[in-house]
């Protein structure tokens, strides 16, 4: 499934709420990077490759309260960099969480044991690990041995000791779709709560020598069934049903980039996760500064290849029809 229901209820409420005021542009998620600093160099990621004094720079616990007070969105996502560098991570954790923030935190697995004795399971809380595929491949994109073992390692006991746990994976091209199936075929059977899929979208700071791994639209297409055919029925997507059917490209959906804005050490980055054209003192700043009709497919060539989470998934969410709903009911009750 994807979250309990009381949560998505609470979800559902607030984009009620900012319809009912007329709210045309809103934040659903907030993407936190408290850090760009991390412990490994993935062919795929371009955040490490950014200069040595940005990576050096970190938001304070009380920057990163500010910045979900201040954009008001439902839920968090603290990711990075490597979040479990940052010194603060389980003050940060328990501050979203005391403001009912939906809280996810992002990891590679490595740091795990820094924070697991200082924060207890919540059921807004939830570890997402990074995991984009099985042992070898995982390890080759992560570009180091034994890491794959050691997110295993993490899953299980992140789960023994009774945390939500989802896995991430990202898609490159060249990957076998028949083994990330099984591999979420596994992890479901693991007690995995829920799997998140998503295509490989370059950021504009990746080494131009690795470009030629990430998809264009219809490969991701094809990738993207392929892979659902291959893990079978039963596994747990993270994904709503809307966002999957846009992945395997059974659905056209509008990207909405101020669905899940950024918010890392130099300020609001705008306009995306993907794209910085800018960073902006404060998230009203971003929003009245941004034309935003000028980003998604069909309108910018930077984003011809695009459908990453960020900007779609809020778009799934906003567009549901009556069938959509009732897969949504199916989805939330799966077990």
């Amino acid at each position: 499934m994807g979250q309990p229901l009381g949560l998505t209820i609470d979800m559902a409420k607030y984009v009620m709420r900012q319809k009912l005021r007329g709210q045309k542009r809103y934040p659903m998620v907030l993407m936190l990077e408290p850090t760009e600093m991390c412990n490994l160099t993935c062919t795929g990621c371009g955040k490490i490759r950014q200069s040595e004094e940005v990576l050096k720079k970190r938001l304070t616990a009380e920057d990163c309260f500010r910045a979900i007070d201040e954009c008001g969105a439902p839920a968090v996502s603290i990711a990075g960099g490597e979040p479990l560098i940052h010194p603060e991570i389980a003050d940060i954790v328990k501050g979203m969480l005391a403001r009912g923030k939906l809280t996810l935190l992002c990891t590679n697995g490595i740091l795990l044991h820094r924070i697991l004795d200082k924060i207890e399971p919540h059921p807004r809380f939830t570890f997402v690990f990074h995991l984009d595929g099985p042992r070898e491949h995982h390890d080759r994109m992560v570009e180091r041995k034994g890491v794959f073992d050691i997110v295993m390692k993490g899953i299980k006991e992140a789960k023994r000791r009774g945390f939500r746990v989802t896995t991430n994976t990202t898609l490159y091209k060249g990957a076998d779709p028949i083994a990330i199936g099984q591999l979420l075929r596994e992890l479901t059977d693991m007690g995995v709560d829920n799997c998140l899929v998503s295509p490989a979208f370059t950021y504009e700071e990746v080494d131009p020598a690795n470009s030629g791994i990430y998809l264009h639209r219809k490969d991701a297409n094809r990738l993207m069934q392929q892979v659902v055919e291959a893990a079978g029925p039963g596994v747990h997507y993270y994904n709503t049903p809307m966002f999957l059917d846009f992945l395997q490209g059974k659905k056209d959906l509008r990207c909405k980039p101020w669905g899940n804005p950024t918010r890392d050490p130099k300020g609001w980055k705008g306009p995306c996760y993907l794209l910085t054209d800018n960073h902006y003192e404060s998230f009203d700043e971003m929003m009245r500064s941004t034309n935003w009709e000028e980003f998604g497919y069909g309108e910018n060539p930077r984003c011809a290849s695009c459908m990453m989470h960020s900007g779609y998934e809020a778009s799934a969410i906003e567009k549901m029809t009556p069938t959509d709903m009732w897969r949504m009911m199916r989805w939330m009750f799966a077990s």
